[in-house]
């Protein structure tokens, strides 16, 4: 299929003059890896130290990969986008918690959320991050099969409380809800409980969505293994592909642990491993829903392909494609040009809890080779459009 992601009129559609020249900037500085470490630095001292400094990050990097501070703030943002096509995912995307009282917060957080989205045609999806329900340390010892204590074992049953009381409502009201991946020696345990609510509320459509980071090389492994269950069982498997944001960390802990690395060997080895995922779903759709999270143009055009091949409508809802927001817009308004299924992540949140996804996606873009210049490209080729 011919490549159609290099028309940027139809990317940049929704950006003004003022915001594309910001981009453009923004993109810039990401390309430099100093400088991205520097700002980064100062930013987590501004922050720590109080300094007011959030109207600066909020008309800078904020406003550019973020929606707003609230689900209304967001509003504008979520209406625009779906003048053009394109659906959203609101991504309350503050980190870090740690106590029972923070986590039981999230859960009425996102049931509010479920309420929200179910009345908004433009939003089809919500989504969380495991860790927003329990202890990082609590899933890594859950996954490892140590032992837990009685007082353990009752933090557990509340995390799998929590997941279920969001689950149960996003199927009461047939609100998808995507559950993001994270480290991999936390994610056995949080793969359990979310393939025990695919069984519990999958069986006529996909409500609730997994994640696979397909920067693993085991994760073919899972994913057959759930397909078997999911044949056995009676259940539709909802997953989202992702190549994955942990990479440097994974492979860290892997060198200072002393383990194989869970990481694929090479940039190739990642995108036939995830390719090979992509091909495995389709071929496989009357059981599974594809949520195809990337940037990767060679990915999204062989999905495009096969749905071609395969006689697949462009609004089939078993098959959405989705990127982040402030990125790779190329791709998410060119294919809701073409009437493709299309939602963008969109994270919000207080500007300063928000600030560890900014600095992972300022970091990540410093990382992944020709991101940050295939943006910049295109932003370029805009810029001269319009001055001609």
């Amino acid at each position: 299929m011919k490549n159609f992601f290099d028309n940027t009129e139809i990317a940049f559609r929704l950006k003004s003059d003022a915001e594309l020249d910001r981009a453009y900037f923004l993109f810039k500085m990401i390309a430099h890896q100093p400088l991205v470490k520097i700002g980064t630095a100062m930013t987590n001292f501004a922050i720590k130290a109080h300094l007011p400094v959030d109207g600066l990050i909020r008309a800078t990097v904020f406003d550019h990969f973020c929606g707003g501070v609230s689900e209304l703030d967001c509003m504008k943002t979520v209406d625009a986008l779906y003048t053009a096509g394109v659906c959203s995912v609101l991504d309350y995307s503050v980190e870090g918690k740690e106590t029972e009282e923070q986590f039981d917060a999230v859960v009425a957080r996102t049931l509010k959320l479920i309420d929200f989205v179910n009345e908004k045609e433009a939003i089809p999806f919500a989504v969380f991050k495991p860790t927003a329900m329990g202890r990082f340390d609590l899933y890594v010892k859950v996954g490892d099969g140590s032992k837990l204590t009685s007082e353990e074992e009752a933090e557990w049953e509340r995390v799998v409380n929590r997941f279920n009381t969001v689950c149960k409502k996003a199927h009461e009201l047939g609100v998808s809800l995507l559950i993001d991946a994270e480290e991999s020696w936390m994610q056995k345990a949080a793969d359990s409980i979310v393939d025990e609510m695919m069984m519990k509320y999958n069986k006529e459509k996909a409500v609730v969505f997994n994640t696979l980071q397909m920067y693993r090389w085991d994760r073919m492994e899972y994913l057959e293994r759930l397909h078997k269950k999911a044949k056995e069982e009676g259940f539709i498997i909802g997953m989202k592909l992702v190549r994955g944001a942990y990479m440097e960390k994974e492979n860290d802990r892997a060198e200072e642990m002393g383990y194989q690395t869970p990481i694929c060997e090479s940039k190739k080895a990642t995108d036939d491993n995830f390719n090979k995922g992509v091909r495995y779903m389709m071929d496989n759709l009357d059981i599974m829903e594809l949520f195809l999270g990337t940037h990767n143009e060679e990915s999204t055009l062989l999905v495009l392909e096969l749905m071609e091949e395969k006689g697949i409508s462009k609004d089939d809802n078993r098959i959405w494609f989705g990127q982040l927001y402030g990125m790779s817009d190329h791709i998410s308004y060119n294919l809701a040009h073409k009437k493709y299924h299309v939602a963008k992540y969109l994270p919000f949140g207080p500007v300063r809890d928000v600030m560890p996804y900014l600095i992972r996606r300022a970091e990540e873009n410093t990382s992944v080779a020709g991101q940050t210049t295939r943006e910049l490209t295109l932003l370029a080729a805009e810029r001269k459009r319009r001055k001609m």
